[in-house]
């Protein structure tokens, strides 16, 4: 009976230390397949720098609050770009003073990037929001990313995220800027969490997006063609955020879209071809799924980038009394373009979200798809216009 027992002991507490082993493996194998920050070989070490694209930047690094240095690029906007000396000549003293004040007055990028790879590799992008949109840029390394100290986990990103933030505001000269978060992939997730001030066990963007205020604009930016974030999950979370569905995928009862009043056409005795009426009723714009033919009034523009970028024509469907809707941000203005001879659609918005999808675009390329930097430079310029006199010095630089 003794060697029994010592049997079933030694058995089971073999099966429990295994057992613990194999949960461990499970949950490195799991952060390693979260987060590949070895991927592409030599990540870990191999970091370009923004000086070999040309651009002046300080290399920071940030002490976290649990005791952990994070690296850091930072791009702080002046007058005059690299190369240009169009500025009269005048003493460093004033010179760097009204530097200082001139990127006072520009938006904040914190860049979070994707789970693999590091900020050098963001650096070209990075570089866009400088000398195009002329924008004081930080590119944020993560813990266990690049040169960074530490492993990578949620929530070590999120104090990291914050970390970022607070230098931010805690910086004489960009402590008054307006901030703008730029996350791709799982940078989105960081971006969203951090806006939302919400500490969770898990990345939960659907109730996250929740808690940023309406009034706050927020820019969706999706490829059809992503492979790994679907584009459908981006669509989810477009609804979401503007109130046409719950976190848990229910319809949202307070969207009040052109679906539910056609539903009540009959009772109410509205009719669609009646704009008057449904005004009366409280429509103000269309659902997504309205047919084109149903919104009310049509423009075709030309959108032109300071750097000379030009958008096809868009042809943009309006809803007139759009601005008016001060309660939610349900109603949707949808615009169309032409691709390959068919009518798409190429963004939606309301008053305080815009979506742009780009129809060709996968995980790693949608950001140089056409379109996709004019569209980030409107939702910057409708924010913070950039003075007329910087336009030639920002499309002169390339």
């Amino acid at each position: 009976m003794t060697s029994l027992q010592g049997f079933v002991k030694g058995t089971f507490g073999t099966a429990v230390g295994l057992s613990t082993l194999g949960l461990g493996l499970l949950y490195y194998g799991q952060c390693y397949l979260i987060y590949p920050a070895a991927f592409p070989s030599g990540s870990r070490t191999d970091v370009p720098t923004p000086a070999e694209h040309g651009l002046p930047y300080e290399d920071l690094t940030l002490d976290t609050p649990d005791g952990v240095k994070i690296k850091s690029y930072l791009l702080v906007q002046r007058r005059s770009l690299p190369g240009d000396n169009s500025l009269d000549k005048e003493t460093e003293e004033d010179g760097a003073e009204e530097d200082r004040k001139f990127a006072g007055t520009r938006p904040t990028i914190l860049m979070f990037h994707g789970n693999a790879g590091n900020i050098g590799h963001r650096v070209p992008l990075a570089r866009i929001f400088f000398i195009k949109m002329r924008c004081n840029v930080i590119l944020v390394s993560y813990r266990g990313y690049g040169q960074s100290e530490g492993s990578p986990s949620e929530q070590g990103f999120k104090v990291d995220s914050q970390t970022v933030l607070d230098f931010v505001r805690s910086d004489p000269v960009l402590k008054t800027t307006p901030i703008i978060c730029y996350g791709q992939s799982i940078g989105g997730a960081v971006s969203i969490s951090l806006a939302a001030r919400n500490p969770k066990e898990k990345w939960d963007s659907a109730n996250d997006v929740l808690k940023i205020p309406r009034t706050i604009p927020i820019l969706f930016l999706s490829g059809v063609q992503d492979e790994i974030v679907p584009h459908e999950h981006m669509v989810t979370m477009w609804n979401i955020a503007i109130g046409k569905m719950n976190p848990d995928g229910s319809p949202s009862s307070s969207s009040g879209t052109r679906s539910d009043l056609q539903r009540k056409e009959g009772e109410e005795g509205v009719t669609k071809d009646d704009p008057a009426a449904m005004q009366d009723k409280g429509s103000r714009g269309p659902a997504t799924s309205a047919s084109p033919s149903s919104l009310p009034r049509k423009s075709t523009t030309t959108t032109t980038t300071p750097w000379n970028m030009q958008e096809a024509a868009i042809d943009k469907e309006l809803d007139t009394d759009l601005d008016s809707d001060t309660d939610g941000d349900t109603r949707e203005e949808v615009e169309y373009g032409i691709v390959n001879d068919q009518r798409v659609v190429v963004s939606k918005r309301t008053k305080y979200r815009i979506w742009r999808e780009f129809e060709k675009g996968t995980h790693n390329d949608t950001c140089v798809q056409p379109g996709y930097w004019a569209a980030i430079w409107e939702f910057i310029n409708s924010l913070v216009p950039l003075p007329a006199d910087h336009f030639t010095t920002s499309s002169s630089s390339s």
